[in-house]
């Protein structure tokens, strides 16, 4: 008897032990978790690592094909770009950048790049008509390694879509222009959105701002859906032929953009879209960068 007592309080005070240590430290591990990944919930993110500053080759479209326009993306320092389909190759290439590419000219475009160092992240903005065209672009998007489509979609065409991007891997972001397109508020996106889980955002803040939205709440209906931004500036709200400035010179307060990017735990690219003084906005490309940096140093 006296052993049998001995040996069941040795059992409860291991167990107790054993149970009260291994509660303290999952609840110490859980709590390490919770403030080094997230805050509230939301994945911690760097700006200056997990962003990923590009530009729309819409920018340069007007000064030339789509070789000079790589060529004027890495003269402003710029390392990651978003396409556009039907932009002329130059180079000696009769193509225009899209699905109808020759295999030379995509070995000769995928060649560039590397020479480069510059990488094609997204393209768009686009609405294919059907879904044989739309797997085309797909494939496009999986050769050359990109991690969206810019698109305005069709309605009819949300869940085909969001399949195929699961499939490849390769999301869908619905870009908004001024009204009255189908996609120019928030919450039209948002209606795509449900349901579609590879379908998301291109926030566009200057068209948000052109149709007399404000960008930071019209992000913070979208968080958790935002794949890419653009980035650019208007000289006023509300006008939806509003004129295009540098970014920063403008009606937009870029600060709580950003602030709430990073709140949101964006990890992707915001690429600048200039759309004026076509001819040698290299340096207004130079001066937004400047400004992008200068910004994420105080976030």
């Amino acid at each position: 008897m006296k052993n049998f007592f001995f040996g069941w309080l040795c059992f409860a005070i291991i167990a107790f032990s054993s149970c009260g240590g291994s509660s303290d430290t999952a609840a110490k591990t859980d709590s390490t978790t919770k403030s080094s990944d997230s805050t509230n919930g939301v994945a911690s993110v760097n700006p200056a690592t997990d962003w990923k500053l590009g530009v729309q080759l819409w920018t340069f479209h007007v000064a030339g094909p789509f070789v000079k326009s790589i060529t004027q993306a890495d003269s402003a320092g710029i390392k990651y770009v978003e396409a556009f389909p039907g932009q002329p190759l130059g180079g000696g290439m009769k193509d225009t950048f899209g699905i109808r590419m020759s295999a030379d000219s995509r070995a000769k475009i995928k060649q560039l790049l590397q020479s480069k160092g510059i990488q094609i992240v997204a393209m768009g903005v686009i609405t294919p008509k059907t879904m044989d065209e739309w797997k085309q672009y797909f494939d496009l998007a999986k050769e050359f390694g990109l991690s969206y489509i810019t698109c305005e979609p069709l309605k009819n065409q949300w869940d085909g879509i969001d399949s195929l991007a699961g499939v490849y891997g390769i999301n869908i972001a619905i870009h908004d222009h001024p009204r009255p397109n189908a996609y120019w508020h928030p919450d039209s996106v948002l209606a795509a959105v449900k349901g579609h889980p590879h379908i998301g955002s291109c926030a566009d803040v200057g068209h948000w701002t052109r149709n007399g939205l404000d960008p930071v709440e019209c992000l913070k209906k979208l968080e958790g859906h935002v794949y890419g931004v653009h980035l650019k500036d208007i000289d006023s709200a509300g006008n939806t032929k509003a004129k295009d400035l540098v970014v920063g010179t403008g009606v937009i307060k870029f600060t709580p953009i950003f602030q709430e990017l990073k709140r949101q735990g964006f990890k992707g690219m915001l690429s600048i879209e200039r759309e004026d003084n076509w001819d040698k906005n290299v340096q207004d490309v130079i001066a937004t960068r400047n400004f992008y940096n200068e910004q994420l140093s105080k976030l």
